[in-house]
């Protein structure tokens, strides 16, 4: 098992003795007084997020949840350790340390330990989970409890991330997600109409069968969304590229022919993980679309999902959402999936155009706002003349050697 810090070199969870330097960082970990700061180790196991109190694995159990600031193995290790919530006096004096250092340890249950590493795998960064189970692992060193824990946590990551694992013998790809989930490991791809059959924990797809009549839409429906499908494809190819898409049959499957709603949705997911660089990154959305033929209208609810992590020499995430609504037409299956495609394209490219004009922006206007409107001299920084402070022609006045 890894040090854990290089002050504690026992590699042992039994009763160590925590240095000053540690429990400084454990109660920065707990309290979170350093926002959007990481305070471990350059590693996988940061996260910039901060869970509120109340949140969390522990919200009504006697053991308190996880800290709320970013994690390291660190203050993993301690927080398993001496998970008892802790008071500081009210002047922020020594005594209130001095008793947070004393504080006798507490033995975690092995039902707690399985929730604190549930907490920390579905909080990964997308693409990291396993580097994060092998961290989270070593230091809980308790496989009973980890398995419990993983079983658990990563098929629901898999599915908000929105995976895409091969299927063997070159079957094609099958993206995991809740619209294609049929029982607890298996999941329908609708372009090939083959149902994968998934490791959850190991993050592959380790059998493929074909799908059964009943697990497909009926021929009308399906000539809607095998229309769709093509377009999207379309649009996906041109706009990422190592994107990925479906379109899944959500409600109606079964209608035979016009006169009944139904719904389609559109998932895509493009990833572009490179952890030897110390940076992973994903794009998600999903598109649902119904079709109401009483009212001959299509409406649309797209929410977009953008995930960054840059963990070089330091700790940067972005994890940032956009929800929208539009609405088409109810026309014939090619022309409701020029006209969705369209829609999907129109306002992507929209959303991605804010956020690379909100970071175009960023030196000049945002880092501008986090400076006091008045320094200590009382007046406003001159940001537009910036040349009129000349470190050299000060020196010259000072010294009167001027020109």
């Amino acid at each position: 098992m890894p040090r854990l810090h290089r002050n504690n070199p026992d590699p042992t969870l039994t009763k160590p003795k925590i240095s000053r330097i540690e429990f400084n960082w454990y109660r920065r970990a707990r309290l979170g007084t350093r926002d959007g700061l990481s305070l471990g180790r350059r590693g996988h196991t940061h996260r910039n997020h901060f869970s509120p109190r109340g949140t969390g694995p522990h919200a009504d159990d006697e053991a308190p949840p996880p800290p709320r600031a970013p994690f390291s193995l660190l203050s993993f290790s301690l927080y398993l350790r001496n998970p008892q919530p802790h008071s500081l006096s009210s002047s922020g004096g020594t005594a209130g340390a001095m008793a947070e250092e004393d504080a006798p340890e507490v033995e975690l249950s092995g039902e707690q330990k399985k929730e604190i590493a549930k907490w920390f795998l579905l909080h990964s960064p997308g693409g990291e989970i396993q580097y994060v189970a092998k961290d989270v692992r070593s230091v809980l060193d308790d496989d009973g409890a980890y398995g419990e824990a993983a079983s658990e946590a990563f098929p629901a990551y898999n599915k908000a991330q929105m995976i895409c694992l091969d299927m063997p013998r070159g079957m094609g790809e099958v993206l995991i997600t809740s619209f294609g989930e049929l029982e607890e490991n298996q999941f329908l791809d609708p372009r090939t109409a083959q149902v994968g059959i998934v490791d959850h924990v190991k993050q592959v797809c380790t059998d493929v069968r074909p799908a059964t009549d009943e697990e497909l839409p009926s021929p009308y429906i399906e000539e809607f969304r095998c229309a769709l499908d093509a377009e999207v494809l379309k649009y996906v190819g041109e706009a990422y590229p190592k994107g990925v898409c479906s379109v899944y049959s959500t409600k109606g499957k079964d209608v035979e022919g016009p006169g009944s709603d139904f719904e389609l949705a559109v998932v895509i997911q493009a990833a572009r993980n490179s952890p030897q660089n110390f940076c992973t990154g994903s794009w998600r959305s999903v598109w649902n679309i119904e079709f109401k033929d009483d009212i001959q209208i299509l409406e649309l609810r797209g929410k977009m999902q953008v995930g960054a992590h840059y963990f070089e020499e330091g700790n940067v995430q972005l994890d940032t959402k956009h929800e929208c609504k539009d609405s088409t037409i109810f026309q014939s299956p090619e022309d409701c999936a020029i006209s969705i495609a369209s829609i999907i394209c129109h306002h992507e490219t929209e959303y991605l155009g804010s956020l690379e004009a909100s970071y175009t922006n960023l030196p000049d206007n945002t880092f501008k706002d986090l400076r006091r409107k008045l320094p200590v001299t009382r007046t406003l920084f001159p940001w537009h003349n910036t040349l009129q402070f000349s470190l050299t022609r000060d020196i010259s006045k000072e010294l009167g050697i001027e020109k």
